[in-house]
């Protein structure tokens, strides 16, 4: 297995601890618009959710790890969403939570933590993220690690503001079969 152990940051599964964690966060009405959250989730639901993050990729088809400081603080979370095996790709999310621990490097280090986790071990041949056109901080993050910008869909995120375009960014794995 790939080690998800960086020089700033590791990554981790989730665990039970996180709770408060995770309720803050999917509960951050900032954020709603690039999660695609309608409504606040519950610390039961939550709950539940945790309970069953064990499982495994190719049952639930989505990994979602936290990011950790060395002093283990979780800082935030990197997921796999719609782990497709047959055609070997997966969707790639991010956020770190407080604004002030942003641009430290940390989301660049989980990134290319789970890209090679994913083409190493899960032998993808591609990821893709989808990044909100005006969320500039996010275009330079992925394309400086080598996401080529592929196509728009045109106003593709409803907001309060009208409908957003969504940019999908895609990193080809060179060494897959």
């Amino acid at each position: 297995m790939v080690n998800l152990k960086g020089k700033n940051i590791y990554l981790r599964a989730l665990e039970p601890t996180d709770l408060d964690f995770l309720y803050q966060l999917e509960n951050d009405t900032a954020i709603w618009e690039i999660s695609g959250t309608l409504k606040p989730y519950s610390k039961k639901v939550l709950r539940l959710y945790l309970d069953n993050a064990h499982r495994d990729i190719y049952e639930v088809k989505q990994l979602r790890l936290c990011i950790c400081t060395p002093d283990d603080r979780c800082v935030g979370l990197i997921d796999l969403f719609d782990f497709d095996p047959k055609n070997k790709r997966a969707g790639m999310g991010l956020v770190i939570a407080n604004p002030e621990d942003r641009n430290k490097g940390w989301g660049a280090e989980a990134i290319e933590l789970l890209c090679k986790y994913a083409f190493s071990t899960l032998d993808l041949h591609q990821v893709y993220a989808n990044i909100l056109e005006e969320n500039k901080p996010s275009i330079h993050l992925f394309e400086k690690l080598g996401f080529t910008l592929i196509g728009v869909k045109k106003e593709w995120v409803r907001t309060s503001n009208g409908f957003k375009n969504e940019l999908m960014f895609q990193k080809i794995n060179e060494n897959a079969s």
